[in-house]
């Protein structure tokens, strides 16, 4: 058995993204902040985003329901660059053991067309991944296959005829990993940066 290519997800797994970390500034009460992350900016109402609705729609949408929070659903893009924490030191380091032993590198996250740019200009860790497949450009998201499919086809590019069962997928969401899986990939569930190495090791890699 041997992989040509390594496949990363994001969030979760290379940068540490929360909402929580900017509506604590903004809602202090525990309570009241997790009823609103989970009711008004939920995760399904941002995957939405990831999948390609610009945030104006979302906003808008959201307000007429919510006309009461309009302030707060207006900072979730506003103030976006404030729910990220920056980068999961232990996640980074696999990813430079991997660069480091000359393997393949390649990302596919589910991430707003408008808020990604911001990562793409701060992070430079991202310009050494060979190819990006970002949701919100594709107006497809993680598990759709179509999107593992568009993935599989830019690494065949690159790394011409490299089938399904010669990549593996790094992803924090179990339902994700699963998706990879179900299309011949090796779909890791990353729990742990050393878990997650020491699955890649299992599957051949030697770094």
């Amino acid at each position: 058995m041997s992989l040509r290519a390594v496949v990363f997800d994001f969030g979760g797994v290379l940068f540490d993204w929360n909402p929580d970390y900017l509506y604590r500034k903004l809602i202090p009460d525990e309570a009241e902040r997790r009823w609103f992350l989970e009711h008004v900016c939920s995760p399904a109402w941002n995957l939405q985003q990831d999948g390609g609705r610009p945030f104006g729609e979302a906003e808008a949408a959201l307000i007429a329901e919510h006309p009461q929070h309009e302030a707060n659903i207006r900072a979730f893009f506003k103030r976006w660059p404030e729910t990220l924490a920056g980068t999961l030191a232990d996640g980074v380091a696999l990813m430079e053991a991997l660069e480091a032993a000359d393997v393949p590198l390649y990302g596919l996250t589910n991430w707003s067309d408008e808020t990604f740019p911001y990562a793409w200009a701060h992070y430079p860790l991202l310009h050494r991944f060979r190819d990006i497949v970002v949701s919100g450009r594709l107006k497809l998201i993680k598990p759709d296959p179509a999107i593992y499919h568009e993935m599989h086809g830019r690494i065949g590019r690159d790394l011409p005829g490299v089938a399904a069962h010669e990549l593996a997928f790094i992803d924090d969401n179990r339902d994700n990993a699963n998706a990879a899986t179900a299309l011949g990939w090796h779909g890791i569930h990353h729990t742990s940066a050393a878990r997650t190495a020491e699955r890649l090791r299992q599957l051949g890699l030697d770094f």
